[in-house]
C-alpha cells in the first residue's frame, strides 16, 4: 500500500501511524524490532543532518535492507527537507515520501514550492508533506499568533495538492521547557475544513492522553525523534560508566533495547487512542 492511501484510511478511521527518525543502524534496528514484535506498521524517517551523517545511498539501502529482513509494513520519508534539491535527490533514491519544508517562508511562497515538489512527486508516485504554521525548532519560541488558521489550511492544500500537512497547534521540536499544551479546538476546526491528513510534529514528552486526543480530532501521523536518540545516548552512557569494554558490538545492545522498548511503548499509545 502506498503511504499517501495509509494515511487516508488512518484519517478515515480516526487513527495514526507512529513516524520514528533513526541516526544509525541500533536506532533503524530498534525502531523496526519494536514494528516487527507488535506487528504494527512504522515510517522511517531520515533528516537532512542523518542523511549527511550516514550518506543518503547508504542509508537508504540500509533502510530497505532492514525493512526486508524484519519483514514489516514500512515505508522511508524525508524530514525537513529544506529544498527541492534534496527532495528530487531522494525520490531518485526511491523514498516512499519527502516533506518539503518552506513553513518559514511567506504563505505564497510556501505553496509555491510545495506544489512543485507534489508536481515532481507525481512522477514518483510518492506521497508528499508540507508544513503550514510555525512549529518551533529547537532553541525557537512558540507563538499561539503563529499556529495554523483554518482557512490557510484550507487555501494551502486546495493549491498545492499535497497529500499530508504538518499543523502548528502548540508541538515543537526538541524538549519541551514547560509542560506542552496542544490547542484541540483548532486542530478540529482545521481538520474539518479539510480532508487532508493532519501531521503532528514535536511529539516527544507531550502527555500520552494528549497525544491519544490528537488523534482523536484528526492527527494521522506522529512524528518522533528527540527522545528516541536521548533514550539510546542515556543508556549507552549508563553502560560505559566504569566500564573498560571497548567492543561496541557489547555495549551498543543494551541501548538498542531502550529504544525498542521505547516505540513500542509509542506505539501502543497510539494504536489505543
Amino acid at each position: 500500500m502506498r503511504l499517501r492511501d495509509k494515511l487516508i484510511q488512518l484519517k478515515a478511521e480516526k487513527k495514526a501511524i507512529l513516524a520514528a527518525n533513526f541516526y544509525n543502524f541500533e536506532t533503524l534496528s530498534g525502531i523496526l524490532r519494536a514494528s516487527s514484535n507488535l506487528r504494527i506498521p512504522v515510517i522511517l524517517q531520515l533528516s537532512e543532518s542523518s542523511i549527511r551523517y550516514m550518506g543518503l545511498t547508504v542509508a537508504t539501502a540500509m533502510a530497505k535492507a532492514a525493512i526486508k529482513e524484519y519483514a514489516v509494513d514500512a515505508w522511508l520519508h524525508l524530514d525537513h527537507g529544506s529544498s527541492i534539491e534534496i527532495v528530487k535527490r531522494c525520490l531518485d533514491e526511491g523514498f516512499d515520501s519527502v516533506m518539503i519544508d518552506a513553513s518559514e517562508k511567506s504563505l505564497d511562497e510556501n505553496i509555491e514550492i510545495t506544489y512543485q515538489v507534489v508536481k515532481i512527486a507525481e512522477g514518483y508516485d510518492a506521497n508528499v508533506e508540507a508544513e503550514l504554521g510555525f512549529v518551533a525548532k529547537l532553541g525557537q519560541k512558540q507563538n499561539e499568533q503563529e499556529f495554523t488558521q483554518p482557512a490557510d489550511a484550507t487555501r494551502f492544500v486546495k493549491s498545492t495538492g499535497v497529500n499530508a500537512l504538518a499543523i502548528a497547534i502548540g508541538s515543537a521540536h526538541g524538549f519541551y521547557k514547560q509542560a506542552p499544551k496542544l490547542d484541540i479546538e483548532l486542530l478540529a476546526r482545521i481538520n474539518n475544513n479539510i480532508y487532508t491528513p493532519l501531521v503532528l510534529h514535536g511529539s516527544s514528552g507531550i502527555p500520552d492522553a494528549m497525544l491519544q486526543e490528537a488523534i482523536r480530532n484528526g492527527i494521522c501521523k506522529i512524528n518522533l525523534a528527540t527522545e528516541t536518540k536521548n533514550t539510546f545516548m542515556l543508556a549507552l552512557k549508563e553502560r560505559l560508566k566504569n566500564n573498560s569494554e571497548i567492543d561496541l558490538r557489547i555495549v551498543f545492545p543494551d541501548a538498542t533495547q531502550t529504544v525498542i522498548e521505547l516505540i513500542e511503548k509509542k506505539m501502543k499509545i497510539i494504536y489505543q487512542a
